[in-house]
This record gives C-alpha cells, structure tokens and sequence, in this order.
C-alpha cells in the first residue's frame, strides 16, 4: 500500500480548500486545490489522486510543493518569454514617436502606417521587427487604428468654406415634397 501523504500546512481545512477551488478560475489550480482537500479529509493517495484526475506522484508533488509555498505553490507558473526587443527607454521614444505624428518632410507620409513604423524602428533603433509586432506594440500601448483622414499641408480653408456655400446655393436647401406612389 501507498505511504500516506502527509499535508503540514495547517492554515486552511479541506472546506475553505475546496471554496477556493469555486473560485479559482485556473483549471489545473482547481484540480490540484480539490486534490489536497481529499487528502485533508483522509483518502488515500491513490484515491485522491484518480479523483483529482492526476498520477500519484504528482500529487505527491503537489503536497510537498503545497508545505513549501502555501497556496503560491499551487498556481500554474508561466514561463517569462522572449526579452524585449526594444528597451523601456526605446519603448517610450517609439510611443512619443507614435503620438505625435510623421513630419511629411522628414519622414515623406502624413500618417503613420504599421510600414512606416516598421522602417522608422530599423533606422532609429537597427532592429528588424514584422508589421504585425509594430500593430501588437501599437495595441499594448494602447493606440487605435483607426485614425482621422489625412490633409494636405497646403489646403485652403477659405475656399472649402466657399466650395460648400456655393453646393448648397447650387442644390437649395429644401427638397420638394413626396409624390405618392401610385399602382
């Protein structure tokens, strides 16, 4: 027969375990919280186990890790990921960058666009990054896509101001009234 598992942790009862399992929205976490309180309330390893859907040594595990840490011990980890390509001073200059706008002389459009960005990021920064990591970095700092329409730098507003007069001499400002529609 099995060698009990022995919990030492005696800061939560089976029942306060098994709540904190209803509330837990990580389903491994609640498996492993439903596990240990089979355990408290005194099964054996093995029917605990094929109760919580796991192998005996991982609950094995799961115990020791539960003595250790308490119920930190207990949470899935996450890997860290990749590093950062840009720094958090290089993220910044890009979300300056981003906020206030291409200057058409310097960098020859009137919008940013995610290609335009990317190039921007290669000369200012020698990293080669894909369009769609320059729309997720957009994204995580939370900027739109959508943005309004651009306008040439040499418009004339007094003469869009006379355009509209003159379209709505042009084509009156009322319209005349319904004819029904007759069979």
């Amino acid at each position: 027969m099995a060698a009990a598992v022995t919990i030492k942790r005696t800061d939560h009862k089976a029942s306060e375990l098994r709540g904190l399992a209803a509330k837990s929205k990580d389903g491994a976490e609640v498996r492993r919280l439903l596990a240990l309180a089979l355990v408290l309330d005194g099964r054996s390893r093995t029917e605990a186990a094929e109760q919580a859907g796991m192998d005996r040594q991982t609950l094995r595990d799961w115990v020791h890790r539960y003595n250790d840490d308490g119920l930190k011990g207990l949470k899935t980890r996450t890997a860290p990921g990749r590093v950062p390509v840009l720094t958090e001073q290089q993220m910044a200059e890009f979300k300056e960058l981003v906020a206030k706008g291409p200057d058409p002389e310097i960098h020859g459009v009137v919008r940013w666009r995610c290609c335009d960005l990317q190039e921007e990021v290669a000369r200012r920064f020698q990293v080669v990054v894909h369009q769609s990591t320059i729309g997720k970095w957009l994204h995580k700092l939370e900027f739109t896509q959508l943005q309004p329409r651009p306008f040439h730098p040499n418009k004339d507003a007094e003469a869009q101001e006379a355009y509209k007069k003159t379209l709505l001499a042009w084509s009156g400002t009322s319209f005349p009234p319904r004819q029904p529609v007759r069979p």
